[in-house]
């Protein structure tokens, strides 16, 4: 793509300092942003090619830090469950029906819908990896996290490592997606502390990123603190060594005492944190900075606890939003994840919600490359623009706040969305 100079009537920045610069510009070459600044002053010096984006916002294209593209096609199919296990049951039926083509198919139509909501960076779990062979180069800027499960057979646990590390190696497709590699134990009822331990390890060792599902559900927590409850009852009966339930102690006790999850981490949900945990997040506890990503409507599907999001940013977390999956969500926007977590939370302030789909996830730990979610100098040109232009009477407001206030509510599908300088919408 030729080096371009892009105009618009607000660039917002989601830099730290929190910049915008009205009737700014921004040059793009080589798939990262050159220079930002006034078009007055940038202008004047360049001699190639313009595009103006007219009276559009433009910001760093959205991160969504948590999904499940496999799960696509299953919109609507599964109802608000009576339990969490309950679901997790018909989910598996589910999923022993789809053929690898209906996947595929499911995949790239989760790629689709979130590029048209605004989405430039997925952080995207994969329970078939040994399907991306198949598929052609993403839309998205992706982050493939190996689901690695060891429930049955927690003996298998390094041949299951190193098959995964042993396809990383190839580097199959590096060179023409963007994006990267990283593990996820599944979640500590289905990954052994072992299974954490060795990808743990491993992710240190390739410098790639780990996420995990940790703290989801109440049934998880009766699980391990009181080895009671569906969940414990269905794993049971799979033949779970149950031996680390019971005896008060949770689940992310247990891993963060036994070594093998770190503040490197991304963690998705932690939905249950009883205060007597909340020193592992604590300055100078062994998780402080822990990047946790919240999903607000697949958090509201299965009726969870509320979430303890003014603990967590008490306690210095990094806050991330996600859209989950299909399975427990409507659709992959992150606007609407945002309006969903701003009914729940009303004190947020616009900035802060936008800054958990673009900044925040753009820093979880382990995401090599140029930066995500700013527009900076040396940073990905991963740029959406969106004709959502805040109220003009609304001269109380900064423009930060105003901005991002018009963003949050923008309910539309977006038609100019890049990944490295290049569009995809």
């Amino acid at each position: 793509m030729p080096p371009t100079l892009l105009r618009a009537r607000f660039v917002l920045t989601m830099d730290d300092h929190g910049r915008v610069f009205p009737d700014g510009a921004v040059l793009v070459r080589d798939g990262l942003v050159e220079a930002l600044g006034p078009w007055t002053d940038l202008r004047p010096h360049w001699a190639g090619e313009t595009e103006d984006l007219g009276e559009r916002i433009l910001l760093p294209g959205l991160v969504n830090a948590h999904c499940h593209l496999d799960y696509s096609s299953m919109r609507g199919a599964l109802l608000q469950p009576r339990s969490f296990t309950s679901w997790i049951r018909r989910l598996n039926a589910l999923k022993r029906e789809l053929s690898d083509d209906e996947y595929l198919a499911a995949i790239a139509a989760g790629f689709a819908e979130c590029a048209a909501f605004g989405t430039s960076t997925v952080l995207n779990i994969a329970a078939l990896p040994e399907l991306l062979p198949r598929l052609p180069p993403p839309l998205l800027r992706t982050w493939w996290f190996w689901e690695l499960i060891d429930i049955r057979s927690p003996r298998v646990t390094d041949d299951l490592l190193a098959g995964a590390l042993a396809f990383f190696d190839g580097r199959w497709a590096l060179d023409k997606w963007h994006g990267g590699w990283g593990l996820s134990p599944h979640a500590p009822y289905t990954a052994s502390p072992m299974l954490y331990a060795l990808a743990r390890k491993a992710a240190a060792q390739h410098a790639m990123p780990i996420t995990t599902h940790l703290a989801e559900s109440e049934e998880e927590h009766m699980m391990f603190t009181a080895a009671e409850g569906p969940l414990h009852e269905f794993l049971a009966g799979l033949r779970r060594p149950m031996h680390d339930c019971g005896g008060g102690a949770t689940a992310l006790r247990r891993l963060a005492g036994a070594g093998v999850i770190g503040p490197e981490c991304i963690v998705a949900h932690l939905n249950e944190l009883p205060p007597e945990d909340e020193f592992l997040l604590a300055p100078g506890g062994p998780l402080h900075g822990l990047t946790v990503v919240h999903c607000p409507r697949s958090h509201h599907f299965f009726g969870h606890q509320p979430f303890p999001l003014e603990r967590l940013r008490t306690l210095g977390a990094n806050l991330c939003l996600g859209t989950d999956s299909l399975a427990s969500n409507r659709d992959l926007s992150l606007f609407a994840e945002m309006r969903a977590a701003q009914h729940a939370f009303p004190a947020l302030r616009a900035p802060e919600l936008l800054a958990m789909v673009t900044r925040r996830p753009g820093a979880a730990p382990g995401l090599g490359g140029p930066r995500l979610g700013q527009i900076v100098p040396g940073a990905a040109a991963d740029l959406l623009a969106v004709d959502a232009a805040p109220e003009r009477h609304s001269s109380s407001h900064h423009l930060l706040e105003a901005l991002a206030e018009a963003l949050v509510v923008f309910g539309g599908r977006v038609d100019w969305l890049t990944v490295a300088g290049r569009r995809v919408r």
